[in-house]
């Protein structure tokens, strides 16, 4: 029965071992998912700036495209990084920071069947 009492507080140390492990692994992780996360708030934000752009090209909301789709943009928490108009048709970029990372996105909207 000697041989066993080499063994005490090894279960302790393999415990300690998981619990780093799986710590250093949530550490890693959550940065990922924070810039995916900003990655789709990036998307929604243009999503809905090219919309605006679109419906002022279309008459629908009176102001310029570009300046309803900045504000639109700034509203979703992103700037505005490009937008073109052609016709109907608005295409926008923009850009969400956070932290070191910046997520950007772009979209085009404009009425059916009218495709850039």
């Amino acid at each position: 029965m000697k041989f066993l009492a080499a063994e005490n507080g090894a279960g302790s140390v393999l415990v300690v071992a998981l619990v780093a492990t799986l710590m250093a692994t949530t550490l890693l992780i959550a940065p990922l998912m924070a810039a995916h996360i900003d990655s789709a708030k990036a998307a929604t934000a243009a999503d809905a700036a090219a919309l605006a752009a679109a419906d002022t090209a279309v008459g629908i909301v009176p102001g310029a495209p570009c300046t309803n789709a900045a504000r639109t943009a700034q509203a979703n928490g992103a700037s505005l990084t490009g937008c073109r108009v052609d016709g109907l048709v608005a295409t926008v970029a923009v850009s969400r920071a956070s932290g070191p990372f910046a997520a950007t996105a772009t979209a085009t909207a404009g009425p059916p069947g009218t495709a850039p």
